[in-house]
This record gives structure tokens, sequence and C-alpha cells, in this order.
């Protein structure tokens, strides 16, 4: 995404050819069929054909008239901006300028300057197959209702304040589960002190008492089992990223201001880019005048209305400048936070992850107490046996084994 003003390829006019240029000057026209001439050692520029006499037009080092290529005038290329994570240059500059801010190669959409598809090649994702943040979220887009514009940056926080409340809404879910085995274990305890069939003998009876304290020591596991709940999956998906709120904000506030700055600058551009016209419109108005001999315009008043045109020049080549450093700034904070973002997000989905593998394995071990607390009951069932229930309760209860017999006379 870097960004560089070019030159309109050299003119090939008469004067390069019948008499060649001074070492390092080249010529150029604009598109208004303008000749200019600029110097590729030091980027001065001149609308003065430059000569080998000392002092004509003038010297290296005097005033520049640079202005950008959308105006038909040269000005230097922007500077490489390297991500701050790391070696790979994300805003790289190409060996040989291409033409900026011109109609066909590059456009502006809410004061972010783009290449244009049809003209510029497919730029290189900065994080190729991986689906980065930072490679998708540049444009803004319209919101639902079609009324505003939200910037990528926006639709990231949201979904960042999304994923935060779906993570509070998940700590809850665990909270009713946890109501629910709390309750369970108490009616579970409650029915284990029921006093109904507590009268039954012998072997049924115990597997029958056995099978109330299973109730007992069930409530208990489900306990445990609430308890490991709320301090192994609902508090920890409560407290994750407890700063969350602040953070958003900062980011938000920063990434903000830094488009804000952005769109002050591009105004300044356009109130460079009108001046110079209409400083470009006097000067050729009165050279007109002068030649057809329309006005008593003196050629030192065509001097001053060129200087005027030159200083424009350089104003608005400043003011390209300086927008061009608030945008590499705005891109390099993007990268830089859209890449903390999606470090969060990932942070925040291995964290849940995490837990909700927490929240099934307490699930098993609930189960395998409970099996544990089962396995007595199997245990007596099957030494229940109806002829020994009847030899204990005979041998309890009998009254005499001796029979009777009948009378005799």
């Amino acid at each position: 995404m870097g960004r560089e003003l070019g030159k309109v390829p050299p003119h090939s006019g008469e004067d390069s050819l019948t008499c060649p240029l001074p070492p390092g000057w080249q010529s150029y026209t604009s598109p208004q069929g303008h000749r200019y001439y600029v110097n590729t050692f030091t980027n001065e520029t001149t609308w003065e054909r430059p000569s080998s006499v000392p002092g004509t037009p003038r010297s290296p080092g005097s005033q520049k008239s640079a202005v950008p290529a959308a105006n038909g005038y040269h000005t230097p290329g922007t500077h490489m901006h390297q991500m701050e994570s790391g070696h790979t240059s994300l805003r790289k500059t190409s060996g040989e300028p291409q033409v900026g801010f011109g109609e066909h190669s590059r456009r502006s959409i809410n004061c972010v300057t783009f290449p244009h598809p049809d003209t510029m090649p497919e730029q290189q994702l900065l994080k190729p197959g991986e689906w980065s943040y930072c490679d998708y979220f540049w444009a803004d887009k319209k919101d639902p209702q079609g009324n505003n514009t939200v910037s990528g940056f926006e639709i990231l926080l949201q979904k960042q304040i999304k994923g935060k409340q779906m993570q509070k809404e998940m700590a809850e879910f665990v909270r009713e589960r946890i109501k629910i085995e709390e309750e369970y274990a108490k009616n579970l305890s409650k029915l284990s002190q029921n006093s109904l069939a507590a009268q039954e003998e012998g072997t049924l009876g115990e597997a029958w008492a056995q099978l109330k304290k299973s109730l007992a020591d069930e409530a208990e596991v489900h306990l445990k089992f609430s308890s490991k709940l709320q301090c192994e999956v609902e508090k920890p998906l409560l407290n994750f990223r407890e700063n969350f709120k602040k953070d958003m904000k900062k980011y938000d506030h920063h990434i903000a201001d830094l488009r804000k700055q952005l769109a002050s600058r591009y105004a300044a551009v356009e109130k460079a880019r009108k001046a110079l016209t209409e400083r470009q419109k006097d000067l050729e108005m009165k050279t007109q005048q002068l030649e057809i001999k329309l006005s008593n315009k003196t050629e030192e008043e065509i001097k001053k209305a060129r200087r005027k045109s030159t200083q424009a020049g350089d104003d608005l080549m400043r003011c390209v400048d300086l927008y061009n450093q608030a945008q590499s700034k705005w891109f390099e904070e993007m990268v830089t936070t859209s890449l903390e973002l999606e470090r969060l997000e990932v942070e925040r989905v291995e964290m849940i992850r995490q837990h909700l593998c927490q929240y099934t394995q307490l699930r098993h071990e609930t189960d395998m107490f409970n099996q544990s607390t089962i396995e007595p009951v199997d245990q007596l069932l099957r030494k229940v046996e109806p002829a020994k229930d009847r030899e204990l309760w005979v041998q309890e209860h009998k009254t005499g084994d001796i029979r009777p017999v009948d009378m005799e006379i």
C-alpha cells in the first residue's frame, strides 16, 4: 500500500534533441501541454529551460517548483515504512517511480488513497494464506441502514465487543447449569431421608437401604461437580480480559484520531491543489496577454506570477507529504492494532475451548463417581435371596417349631 508520486514520461521535443540539457536534467510535459524540467539529482523542478551557463536559470538549492503528477509536475517519492513488530516491509516503494494521485492510477475514498483496480497490479497480502485482520479491513462500508459508513477497524471492534458478550452469556449459561446441579443435589439428599419402605427386612431390606444411601452419595457428587463448575469454568469465563472495555476504547480513540488527522490533511491537499490551479491560470493569462500585447504587463510581473505559481506548487508538495505521513502512520497503527485484536480473539476462543473441555471432563468424572455410588446397590441386589430372607424372618419371628397332632381317645 505504499504511495509514490511520480513523473510524466520524458519529453522528446526539439530542445532535447537539438540542444542537450545539462547533466542530470530531463524535460517533461504536463497534461496541459506545458514543458518543465527536472533535475534527477536534486529533484529540483523549473519552468525555465536550464542552461550550462552558471546562474541560468537557477543553481541547485534554489527554490523548487515540484508539484504532484496530478497537475502534471514531478514530485519526489515517499518513504518506505515497516511494521514495528518485524522486518517485513509493509509499504515498499518500487525502484521505478509511478504516477501518483493521477486520475487513473489512484482514487481517494473517505480521505484514504487506494490504487485504482484497473491500472494497478494486485497487491500482495501482508500475511498470505492466513486471512489476517490486517489484510481485509482497510476500506469503509455502508452500515445496514445504508445511511452512514463504518470503518473496517470499527467492524473489528464490534466483533471484539460481541465476542466479550458471548463469553459473558456462556458464563451465565454455566451458572444456570450450576443452579440445576445444586437443586438436584438438594432433592437427592432430601429423598435419601425418606422413610418409605423403611420396614423392609432381610437381604432385600439391605439392598433398599443401600439404594437410599446411594442418593445421599450421589447428591455429594453433584455438589462437588457444581462447586468445580463455579471455580474452574464460570469464574474464569467472567474474569477473562477484565480490562476489555478500557482497552477497546483506547484502540478506538487512537485509530479514530489518526483518521481525523488524515481527513484534515486531505482537506489541506485539496485546498493547496485548488490554489495551485488558480496560480497557474493567472500565470498563463498574464503570459498570453503579454504575447498578444493586450496588456502593459511587464516581464517582472510575469516573473512574480511565476514565483507565486512555483510557491503554490511547493505548498502542494508539502501538503501531499504531510498527508502521506499521516496515512503512513494510520496504516502502521492499523496493522499493529488489528494484529493485536486478532491475537486477543485467538486467545479468547482458545480460552473458552479450554474451559468447555474442562466442563466435559468434570461431567465425565461426575458420571464415573455416580457409577461408584450405584455399585454397592448392585452388589446387594445380586445377593437378594427370597429363601434367605424367609430363613432370617422365621428365625426372628418363629413361635415354636413343634407341630400340633391329632387328639387320641
